[in-house]
């Protein structure tokens, strides 16, 4: 059972929480940096992104008749 202490219960929980990985520091999750506040990438990159791929494949297809 769980023991009492003057701050409250101890649980498993806080063991777990201890022992707890970050997840963007996994060695399975490829491509995830993890940024400080404020440094994380516009949207726009993302947005620009799309506009240009599908601007190149529609391109692309055009050559096909």
């Amino acid at each position: 059972m769980a023991t009492q202490n003057s701050s409250g219960p101890v649980t498993g929980a806080q063991a777990v929480v201890k022992d707890a990985v970050d997840p963007a520091r996994r060695p399975d999750v490829l491509l995830r940096v993890r940024r400080e506040p404020g440094e994380e990438l516009s949207p726009w990159w993302n947005i620009g992104a799309f506009v240009v791929f599908s601007v190149a494949v529609v391109s692309l297809l055009s050559f096909i008749p």
